[in-house]
């Protein structure tokens, strides 16, 4: 059996362990021997773009941030894709099947050519935590704790300056990152898509905290609205799957918070630095986990199923479990954090 290996959408943390997870095992354990990584996700099996995986080429890739094979967020549809000329190109490399590491954009596209017979299993792939199908996905726990790092050298700037801080964090419809990075620095306000909130709301947390001599710290995912915005704030037009690029929310927050309470306020957008770097020992050891049951998956030919973390165990789910909904933070868990407001 050979498999190819693709990485798609945004990079994150632990991309490079889940392809090693799944080579190495198969290599290890005599499954299968024979691996190929399709260059920059979907664009690499469009185009035929291939790399040979072996033992050399995984070695010691699990401790490296982003994706040895690169990634991109082409639809495999556009152009000249689709699945005859996916068919095509695994016809004529002898590839038998497909391990798809991607998020929601990605999976829809597996799940799509799955349903029209290629061979494909996926491995759930967000940096925002929002797949509803497995509790925690890889990257997401490294994305916390560089957001909390940045976030701590910000307080002491704003304490420095009396200012009140803002750090737009990534979150498109979910406030995974904002909650637990908010929470672990000690946010003053933490402003999430699930949630809309008035600026009157705000400006009395930032002003309660400044009252006690405190700098304010306001915590805020890109993806959030005010209760008078219609939709997520958005300047940078489309990607490849008809999805707003978002950011800049705090941007737009800053000049109101400092004309209505006359704190002197600053926004940072953390951005891609979220993204980067080394992945965290948790993520490491997750995301290989998850690379060795997709490769298990696919020998026993559980195609149109992606693996997934369900307390401490891995689990194999349709890939329709992972698409029906988006895993957004609970009610009860924002009022817990919002206890600690202002």
């Amino acid at each position: 059996m050979k498999i190819g290996i693709l990485t798609s959408g945004g990079d994150a943390p632990g991309l490079n362990a889940v392809i090693r997870g799944i080579v190495y095992t198969g290599i290890a354990t005599g499954k299968c021997e024979e691996f190929v990584g399709f260059r920059n996700g979907w664009k690499g099996v469009v185009d035929g773009d291939t790399v040979p995986l072996g033992r050399h080429e995984i070695k010691g890739i699990h401790k490296q941030g982003g994706t040895i094979l690169g990634t991109s967020r082409t639809n495999p549809f556009d152009g000249i894709g689709g699945v005859d000329r996916i068919n095509e190109v695994m016809r004529e490399q002898g590839i038998d099947a497909i391990v798809a590491i991607g998020g929601e954009g990605t999976l829809a596209a597996a799940k799509r050519l799955t349903d029209a017979g290629i061979n494909i299993v996926g491995v759930p792939k967000t940096v925002d935590n929002d797949l509803d199908a497995t509790d925690y996905t890889f990257g997401f726990d490294t994305a916390v704790q560089i957001a909390t790092d940045a976030m701590d050298r910000l307080r002491t700037t704003g304490d420095s300056h009396g200012r009140c801080m803002i750090a737009e964090v990534m979150g498109r419809h979910v406030g995974w990152i904002a909650l637990h990075s908010g929470m672990a620095a000690g946010a003053h306000a933490i402003l999430i898509p699930e949630q809309k909130t008035s600026v009157d709301q705000i400006l009395e947390w930032v002003t309660s905290a400044h009252d006690r001599g405190r700098a304010p710290l306001v915590v805020v995912a890109e993806g959030f609205s005010l209760d008078t915005m219609d939709d997520a704030h958005s300047e940078r037009g489309l990607d490849a799957f008809g999805r707003p690029r978002l950011g800049g929310i705090g941007e737009l927050l800053a000049p109101i918070i400092e004309e209505r309470t006359g704190i002197e306020t600053r926004a940072t957008t953390l951005g891609h630095i979220q993204r980067g770097g080394t992945p965290s020992a948790y993520d490491r050891v997750l995301a290989t986990r998850l690379g060795m049951a997709a490769l298990d998956a696919a020998i026993a030919g559980r195609w149109g199923h992606m693996v997934g973390l369900r307390g401490t165990d891995i689990i194999t789910v349709p890939f329709a479990d992972a698409l029906g909904k988006l895993k957004t933070v609970p009610q009860e868990r924002y009022d817990e954090a919002r206890i600690l407001f202002g």
